[in-house]
C-alpha cells in the first residue's frame, strides 16, 4: 500500500509555544489511524496541519502520490452554531463539491449524482428535502459525513465524530465508518477520546502528548506500557 501522508518531525503549536513535538508517522493507503491523547494535547491541531490550515512550528506534513488538500474530506467537532444551520440536506451535502466546480459557479450533473450516491451510501437519501436543524444528532452527523465524502478522494479526517450523540447513534457512526474504510477503502484518520472504538476499528493509533508516546499497529499498542496505562484509564471513563 502506498504512502498518502508522511509528518516528519513535525511540532505543533501557537505563537511559538509548543503543543507537542517529534511528530513522525506515515499513514498508508486503506489505513485507519486513531489519534489519542489527553485533552489539550494537539489532537485537533494536528488535524488542522494535515489539512494545511496550520503550519507546524517545525519539520513536514506531506500528503504523498497523487492527493491534495482539496481532495480531503474532512468532519470537523460539530458547533451548536452548526447544528442550527438553516439549509436543505441537499444543499449541505452538495456543498461538499464546492472544490470539484472550480471557477463554475454551478454544480455540474456529475457533482450532483456523487450528492445523491454519497447520501444513498450513508441511508440518508429520504432526508433529502429536510431542513439540517430539524435533523437528529445522528442524522446530522451522517449529513456532515456525506458531505466530507464528496469532498474526499481517498482520504477522511474526522475530529471526534461521535460527540453529543446517543449509545444507539454513536455505534452506527462507527459502523458507517468502518465500512466506508473496508468496503470502501477510504483512507481514516479519526481524532477519539473513545478507546474502546480505538482498539476495536483503527488498525494504527498514534498517541501524542508533550511529544509523540506511540505509534504503531492497533495490536504493538494494545500490549504497549502506553497503550496499556491509557486504555485502562480512559476504557473505564467510556464505560461509567
Amino acid at each position: 500500500m502506498g504512502a498518502l501522508l508522511r509528518c516528519k518531525n513535525v511540532s505543533l503549536g501557537y505563537e511559538g509555544d509548543i503543543i507537542t513535538k517529534d511528530l513522525d508517522f506515515t499513514v498508508s493507503s486503506g489505513d485507519y489511524l486513531c489519534i489519542v491523547g489527553e485533552n489539550g494535547s494537539g489532537k485537533s491541531t494536528l488535524i488542522k496541519a494535515i489539512l494545511g490550515l496550520r503550519p507546524p512550528l517545525k519539520g513536514k506534513v506531506e500528503l504523498c502520490g497523487d492527493v491534495s488538500k482539496n481532495e480531503i474530506g474532512y468532519l470537523p467537532q460539530q458547533t451548536l452554531v452548526q447544528r442550527d444551520f438553516p439549509a436543505s440536506v441537499r444543499e449541505i451535502v452538495l456543498s461538499g463539491c464546492m472544490n470539484r466546480c472550480g471557477l463554475r459557479p454551478f454544480y455540474n450533473k456529475d457533482e450532483k449524482k456523487l450528492a445523491h450516491d454519497m447520501m444513498r451510501r450513508l441511508e440518508i437519501e429520504p432526508l433529502t428535502k429536510r431542513c439540517y436543524r430539524e435533523l437528529s444528532g445522528g442524522q446530522q452527523q451522517r449529513v456532515l459525513l456525506a458531505r466530507a465524502l464528496c469532498a474526499a478522494r481517498k482520504m477522511i479526517l474526522l475530529d471526534e465524530p461521535v460527540t453529543g450523540l446517543d449509545p444507539k447513534a454513536t455505534n452506527e457512526m462507527y459502523e458507517l465508518i468502518d465500512s466506508l474504510n473496508k468496503k470502501d477503502g477510504i483512507t481514516v484518520i479519526m481524532v477519539s477520546h473513545d478507546m474502546n472504538a480505538a482498539v476495536r476499528y483503527a488498525t494504527h493509533i498514534l498517541h501524542i502528548g508533550r511529544k509523540q508516546l506511540f505509534f504503531g499497529t492497533k495490536e504493538d499498542y494494545m500490549t504497549s506500557k502506553i497503550g496499556q496505562a491509557f486504555i485502562s484509564v480512559m476504557g473505564g471513563e467510556d464505560n461509567e
